[in-house]
């Protein structure tokens, strides 16, 4: 697994660096990954190659984990420990025309006003600069804020998340801005490549 193709290495699959950790963990923890939260973790898978050719092995190798996926049905979500979303190139017509799947679809902005349930579309993702220009210095245009708060008030009455993408991700005080900004405005998911510096800021605004 990799972002690039150029920067496979043979045995870093997604078995050995995700799922098999993953599924160690919940039978340790009974279960679940965090003994002391219940609601299912979100593994976020990018494809980058073919649709439906990835989609169909992945869908493939998802199976063997089952006892901790969470599942997606005519009857609806069954939440379980691990809740696989797909991203990247999304096979959306084989995706819908699965019974029982064992991962969701990454919707983008668009699909807040479509028809899917959230068990198909559990989440809506975005580019930041798509929809807007603020990069967090000086204050958001109050426009810009009135669409962010429309945005995460009708993914949530329709039961999905939201996280954007290629916000500003150097550390200073415009990345804070943009930050505090998606945490005020509810938004459930930051995209980031410095995963220390954004626990210290969570930890930092929860202090």
């Amino acid at each position: 697994m990799a972002h690039d193709l150029v920067d496979t290495v043979p045995g870093r699959t997604l078995e050995s660096l995700y799922l098999d950790p993953l599924l160690a963990i919940t039978r340790a923890n009974r279960g679940q990954v965090y003994p002391d939260r219940t609601a299912p973790v979100q593994l976020l898978v990018d494809i980058k190659s073919d649709a439906e050719a990835t989609y169909t092995a992945l869908d493939k190798a998802l199976r063997t984990y089952r006892p901790m996926l969470t599942r997606y049905g005519p009857d609806g979500t069954h939440a379980r420990a691990v809740e696989v979303v797909v991203s990247g190139n999304r096979p959306r017509d084989l995706m819908a025309s699965q019974v029982v799947r064992w991962s969701a679809y990454d919707g983008r902005l668009p699909d807040l006003d479509g028809d899917d349930p959230a068990s198909f579309i559990p989440l809506i993702s975005d580019r930041w600069t798509t929809t807007f220009t603020w990069l967090g210095v000086g204050p958001m245009p109050p426009q810009e804020r009135r669409r962010l708060d429309h945005i995460v008030t009708t993914a949530h009455a329709d039961g999905r998340r939201v996280r954007f993408w290629a916000t500003p991700d150097q550390p200073g005080q415009a990345r804070e801005n943009i930050w505090r900004t998606l945490t005020d405005a509810g938004v459930d998911h930051i995209n980031t490549d410095d995963l220390a510096g954004l626990r210290a800021f969570l930890l930092a605004a929860d202090s």
